[in-house]
């Protein structure tokens, strides 16, 4: 009972120091350090060097585990998405949710892409990340999206609707966070409008202005 009670003990700590490794990486990507060296993130974790190569066999692997605490933490932020009713409807709530999800997320996600071209496992979290973005996609705008072109449509809906064209519209244009979301609803608009679109007329969708 003994040797069980201090096995468990150990194991405890060692997922406490693991945990605080994380922390550590992320608060640094936080701070504007997207690529921080093994030794910053163990002196910000307040852990030696040696300590960070016991729990984790390298940066990338570091890498992966953050990413993963990421996704897990912005999942839990994700809100409802509207899938019927208007275009219109439909069409704000998902600009809403894009918006707050992207400027939440924006300098783990940056430091990500950094490391993506080094770290399969990695690369493989954000493709399932763009893979799930693209299946909301067809979810929401699923009438705008059917008959002819419907995969060109669906390219040019996923790339006006993706973070680096949001992070183009909030750095490089200088645009403050609604700006940036009425620029991506007018782009969407044009692309999938009610003279775009087959079928019901994307919805009978209206400019609410």
């Amino acid at each position: 009972m003994g040797e069980t009670h201090v096995t468990d003990r150990r194991i405890e700590r060692a997922n406490r120091t693991r945990d605080k490794i994380v922390d550590a990486l992320l608060a640094l990507i936080e701070d504007g350090n997207f690529r921080p060296t093994a030794r910053e993130i163990a002196a910000r974790a307040g852990v030696s060097l040696r300590s960070l190569y016991v729990h984790f066999d390298d940066v990338e692997a570091l890498f992966h585990a953050a990413a993963i605490r990421h996704k897990v933490h912005m999942d839990e932020h994700r809100t409802e998405v509207v899938t019927s009713g208007p275009f219109e409807d439909r069409l704000q709530n998902f600009v809403e949710r894009r918006a707050a999800f992207y400027e939440a997320g924006k300098n783990v996600r940056y430091a990500a892409l950094l490391q993506e071209p080094f770290s399969p496992a990695l690369h493989n979290i954000l493709d399932q990340a763009r893979q799930l973005g693209r299946s909301e996609l067809d979810k929401i705008f699923a009438s705008e999206l059917g008959g002819r072109s419907s995969k060109a449509r669906r390219a040019a809906l996923d790339a006006i609707t993706q973070p680096t064209s949001w992070e183009i519209l909030r750095t490089q244009h200088g645009l403050d966070v609604e700006e940036a979301k009425e620029v991506m609803c007018d782009m969407v608009r044009a692309l999938l409008g009610p003279d775009r679109t087959t079928g019901n007329g994307g919805g009978g969708a209206e400019r609410g202005r």
